[in-house]
């Protein structure tokens, strides 16, 4: 059974990070998260929604961010879609690599997939979809 908890949808701006931050917040309280997966989350959601703002959108603020919280069972989902061009993910370079460790770039893609339990981009790069298992 999937359940829809939250939905948030904000303009390219990266004040509105803000938002992204109250709405875990809340839902660390209301499904009870426990301090370290909300850590967890936190940090992955704010990587996504500043990629989505930054690169998806490139701070176009007429262009906008939606987020979106589902409870499947005992893991917590959180989409983050944009309305940019979209990207590959998997071929962004390793950021731990010594070749690459002063690049910027893949850094919020391999902090979500080392924070979340799941990490599933679809439309071409323009969703990003975390789980978290609650259990």
């Amino acid at each position: 059974m999937t359940e829809e908890i939250a939905s948030l949808i904000i303009a390219s701006k990266l004040e509105n990070i803000s938002k992204v931050e109250s709405l875990i917040e809340d839902l660390r309280m209301q499904l009870k998260i426990d301090e370290k997966q909300y850590g967890n989350m936190l940090l992955a959601s704010v990587e996504a929604v500043t990629n989505a703002i930054e690169h998806g959108n490139n701070l176009d603020e007429s262009k906008q961010v939606f987020i979106h919280a589902q409870r499947k069972s005992s893991i917590f989902c959180l989409s983050v879609k944009d309305e940019g061009k979209g990207f590959n993910p998997d071929i962004l370079p390793d950021p731990t690599s010594p070749k690459y460790i002063e690049d910027p770039d893949g850094r919020g893609v391999f902090l979500m997939r080392k924070l979340a339990d799941e990490v599933l981009f679809s439309e071409g790069g323009r969703c990003v979809e975390m789980h978290f298992n609650l259990s």
